[in-house]
């Protein structure tokens, strides 16, 4: 079924809806608040609504799970075998601050394994994706672009808007000869700088939601990578259980 699929259909999806997103960044715009206090604007559904459109019209057709719409039963999507995870905008925090560093993000689940994904940050026109055997990119680039040796500094992602003392205990216990070196950065984009090389870990020892790291996992697996599970100490897993609330994991290169 995998073969079906041109990855280069699912970056034009992403891309048209970035187009949308960023109609609506260039103006006003209201936000607001779902029950569990996670913001939300015009931006997130308009995107959702061009991602479930370009994906219906493809040659396959597998289920969708979305954030803007979550409350599939799990005993209807525990028996799927392949469904596309979106995010129409991760990083809705930094939209709305407007620091640029959200992205749109599209993945094919296997089972409960990421087999591609694509991440667009419309705001930088900048796109990621990966398909499972065919590596992964950044606008063409076959990643990781850089390698640890390349680099003086030991360089470590943490979230700009969900740094946790957790979080900082474990940078601060990481045995390096090299000077740490803090990098701070939105959305699903903290796993493909690791992708591409630009630095060394990320641990993420707070709350993150499937839709979040799926399409970004899938890049980072074919860059070479690892994404995982700090309880079950392997590859994170999506739609293996009721709740879609990822366990903490920690991205490597």
């Amino acid at each position: 079924m995998l073969n079906q699929i041109d990855v280069q259909d699912i970056v034009a999806i992403a891309k048209e809806a970035g187009d949308a997103i960023i109609q609506i960044y260039k103006q006003d715009f209201k936000v607001e608040y779902k029950q569990d206090s996670s913001p939300l604007t015009l931006a997130d559904k308009n995107a959702n609504d061009i991602i479930e459109d370009g994906l219906s019209q493809l040659s396959v057709n597998f289920p969708v799970l979305s954030e803007e719409g979550d409350d599939i039963p799990y005993e209807d999507r525990k028996h799927w075998e392949y469904f596309w995870l979106v995010d129409p905008l991760d990083g809705t925090k930094e939209f709305v601050k407007r620091n640029d560093e959200f992205t749109v993000n599209i993945a094919l689940i296997h089972k409960d394994t990421p087999v591609l994904g694509v991440v667009y940050a419309p705001a930088l026109d900048m796109c990621y994706w990966a398909k499972q055997g065919e590596g992964a990119f950044k606008d063409g680039q076959r990643l990781p672009i850089k390698t640890v040796n390349q680099r003086n500094t030991y360089k470590i992602v943490a979230s700009r808007s969900h740094m946790s003392d957790e979080t900082q205990a474990f940078i601060d216990a990481i045995d390096t000869s090299k000077k740490k070196e803090l990098i701070s950065i939105g959305s699903s984009l903290k796993i493909c700088l690791v992708a591409e090389g630009e630095a060394d870990i990320y641990p993420r020892l707070a709350p993150t939601m499937e839709w979040d790291t799926s399409a970004a996992h899938a890049i980072i697996s074919e860059s070479s990578g690892k994404l995982i599970d700090q309880i079950s100490r392997k590859s994170l897993k999506y739609n293996s259980k009721k709740e879609l609330l990822n366990n903490n994991f920690i991205v490597t290169n």
